[in-house]
């Protein structure tokens, strides 16, 4: 197979993926259901998410189907990228569920990364208006209110967006992302 088709199902497996990943984000956050961008990523979502909440419900504010959704889109996706290289699958199910676990967490890692680098570009030219930097600021100040308490401004300078995307990159790093 060809390096164009696996490149588009890599993305196209990891672009849906990332979608799923903040629906759950989303629910987690709090983030405002009625604003565009949500509705959105629900519509775009609830065609699989909402028979597979029959199965899997949600504890509280986590999403138990959303996240089964993401590691089983992942293993997926490992599944048909291997097969097609290989012309078949040489792992067992519990290589396969692990590497879709940590493919999923780094998925989400580089979610993270990309959203807090947005925002922080986005604060420097933009009046915080749009809906979409509503939704990257309700899903972010979780991640960043810890920082900000032991790494309050200095002089109007907010170090907080800096350290965390320096932690998510250890992280992804340490998980071979």
């Amino acid at each position: 197979m060809g390096e164009g088709a696996q490149f588009l199902i890599v993305t196209v497996f990891n672009l849906y993926i990332m979608v799923v990943i903040l629906r759950l984000w989303m629910q987690l956050a709090r983030v405002d259901y009625f604003n565009p961008v949500s509705q959105f990523i629900v519509k775009i979502t609830s065609p699989i998410l909402t028979p597979l909440r029959k199965i899997l419900p949600t504890l509280g504010r986590f999403d138990i189907a959303a996240a089964f959704l993401a590691v089983a889109l992942s293993a997926l996706k490992f599944f048909i990228i291997v097969h097609l290289q290989l012309g078949g699958f040489p792992f067992g199910v519990i290589e396969l569920l692990v590497t879709s676990i940590q493919a999923t967490i780094v998925t989400a890692l580089t979610l993270v990364f990309w959203i807090l680098l947005i925002r922080a570009i986005l604060s420097w030219f933009s009046q915080g208006r749009h809906p979409m930097e509503f939704v990257m600021a309700q899903l972010t100040e979780p991640l960043l209110a810890p920082i900000r308490r032991i790494i309050p401004p200095i002089g109007g300078l907010d170090l907080s967006v800096l350290v965390l995307i320096i932690i998510v990159q250890f992280l992804r790093i340490s998980l071979g992302g």
